[in-house]
């Protein structure tokens, strides 16, 4: 996941059991539970309730947040959305932020957070644990304002039951450095195949999630492999997605995690392609770095995260009250332009104080985001649907990832 501040990369959380059943009956997105509905994947999500109705505030909730999400004035005096909703509410916030998503499912674990900020990739994981219950979406006022698009998708929902009210959007994009890589790059071929060309001087972004990112070029350039889904990876696929990485690694300079180091890097010359956030190559160019960003052919990876509500809170009323606020207009435009990304809410693109960050970033752009394959949990039952072999899970991806670090 992306963070305008220091990413702690820390050893991965042991990855949900995921109960693999043959496909129940589904629920309805407004219904009161998710009896037997059956995940894309094939797993069986826990019975749970969702609420029928708000309640009276309980006076405090705890927020389990990526950094630059949720921000009360600590930070900066001018940045603060979230005073505002504790006097209207009476909802005091607390706010923990996280470093990965491994991180955020091991916390959410604890039961000691209401709300959460999770992206695509931790999403799956803690439906499936039973750690997020289904939201009832009639209690969010500002749901209908949210782009269709991000409505009932495979990381968010299960048989049309969301699990949560996605937040924003962003693709993983390929940055170069104009003077040194030429001619312009149009393909992830540039930092995998073609990677030599700027050998010691290329850049990757540094978690097992990264794996989707090979994946996804050898769906375009190895049709043979039967790569349909670059998160459901049968072990002939994940291997091959692992060797293009050990290959790509003789001429990676750093796997980057951290925002402002990669910005350096382009800076000094040290790092002149890889993988890269539009808000990273927007600070980047401000600071006069003679980079540029594209959406290579091959489409990209990217993420559309979502905030779920602990199936442990004591707190859901404040809750659901504090989901509402944060993807409300004013609130989730002043978010997307202090973080870098497309909100979720359409009507933010009126309340942004730069009238051309929705365009900057896609935010309205749906044939840009037909190319984008939003982060998911892999898991053992194909998310591509295939039922005659088994695919490769997160705890498996993970192990992966630590044999391409150490090559």
């Amino acid at each position: 996941m992306r963070t305008t501040t220091t990413l702690r990369v820390g050893a991965a959380a042991a990855v949900a059991a995921l109960a693999l059943t043959a496909c129940g009956s589904g629920s309805d997105a407004d219904s009161g539970s998710a009896d037997g509905a059956t995940a894309a994947g094939g797993f069986q999500v826990p019975d749970l309730k969702q609420m029928d109705a708000l309640g009276t505030p309980e006076g405090k909730v705890s927020v389990l947040a990526w950094p630059g999400y949720v921000e009360d004035g600590t930070n900066d005096k001018t940045v603060d959305w979230v005073s505002d909703f504790e006097k209207e509410t009476g909802c005091e916030v607390t706010v923990k932020t996280f470093g990965t998503s491994d991180e955020a499912v091991q916390l959410m674990r604890t039961g000691q957070y209401d709300v959460v900020s999770a992206s695509g990739d931790a999403t799956l994981r803690l439906i499936a644990a039973g750690d997020v219950e289904p939201v009832n979406t009639g209690l969010v006022t500002n749901y209908p304002d949210i782009f269709e698009s991000l409505k009932n998708k495979p990381w968010n929902s299960v048989e049309d039951q969301m699990y949560g009210i996605p937040h924003g959007r962003g693709a993983n994009l390929l940055m170069y450095n104009t003077e040194e890589v030429t001619p312009a790059p149009d393909s992830w071929g540039a930092v995998f195949d073609q990677a030599g060309a700027q050998a010691g001087k290329v850049t990757a972004y540094d978690s097992p999630i990264y794996i989707a990112d090979a994946a996804l070029y050898l769906m375009a350039t190895k049709p043979e492999l039967g790569i349909k889904d670059p998160y459901a990876l049968d072990e002939k696929q994940l291997a091959a997605a692992v060797d293009l990485l050990k290959a790509q690694s003789a001429n990676v300079s750093e796997y980057w995690s951290d925002y402002l180091k990669e910005i350096q890097a382009f800076k000094a010359g040290s790092s002149t392609i890889g993988t890269t956030w539009q808000v990273i190559a927007n600070v980047a160019q401000s600071e006069k770095a003679p980079v540029e960003v594209v959406l290579p052919k091959e489409g990209a990876t990217g993420w559309s995260d979502t905030w779920m509500l602990s199936a442990k809170s004591q707190a859901k009323t404040c809750g659901y009250k504090f989901i509402d606020h944060i993807v409300s207009p004013k609130t989730n435009a002043a978010i997307a332009e202090y973080f870098g990304e497309a909100p979720a809410n359409k009507k933010a693109c009126d309340e942004t104080v730069n009238p051309d960050h929705c365009e900057i970033f896609h935010a309205e752009d749906e044939e840009y985001f037909s190319k984008v394959h939003y982060w998911n949990t892999p898991i053992e039952a194909c998310l591509d649907g295939r039922t005659d072999v088994k695919c490769t899970d997160y705890a498996t991806w993970t192990k992966a990832w630590t044999e391409v670090r150490n090559s």
